[in-house]
């Protein structure tokens, strides 16, 4: 599988992505939410930034997941709290992320810029898309209507 993967562009993701000071992206929610579960090493991911352009700008490859339990919120700022050096989580971050119940973990190496390019924005979309091939959500691909792969 592949992922598209929104960074937070006010907090620098991508470009520390790329020049190796962070190496490590965090999602977490009051339950379940993807990628949990359904993001595996070897896989590829793309990263698009949130400044609404629309474009794909760089890939990595997943090395290590680590996908929690139901946590305290104690629980989950330890967890980030000892995993910070590879996370590099501004302070926005840190309150956005910081006593989630459930976490995912994503280590990521390789990350490299790539040709820019442009996706299909879709409605309803997840800041984590998962697809059997980037290409399938590109401007311009037959696909009609894409939705996240879902594994039961």
């Amino acid at each position: 599988m592949e992922h598209l993967v929104y960074t937070d562009k006010k907090s620098n993701v991508l470009e520390n992505l790329l020049n190796k000071k962070k190496t490590m992206i965090v999602r977490g929610a009051a339950g379940r939410k993807l990628p949990h579960s359904r993001v595996f090493a070897g896989e590829i991911l793309y990263f698009v930034e949130n400044d609404g352009s629309g474009t794909i700008r760089a890939r990595g490859v997943v090395s290590h997941v680590f996908n929690s339990e139901k946590m305290s919120a104690d629980e989950s700022i330890h967890l980030l709290e000892k995993n910070q050096e590879q996370l590099q989580l501004s302070d926005a971050q840190k309150k956005r992320w910081y006593g989630k119940k459930i976490i995912c973990l994503v280590e990521v190496r390789d990350v490299e810029k790539i040709e820019p390019m442009q996706y299909d924005r879709q409605k309803n979309m997840d800041d984590w898309l998962i697809v059997e091939k980037i290409e399938d959500i590109l401007e311009g691909s037959k696909a009609k209507e894409y939705k996240n792969i879902r594994i039961k």
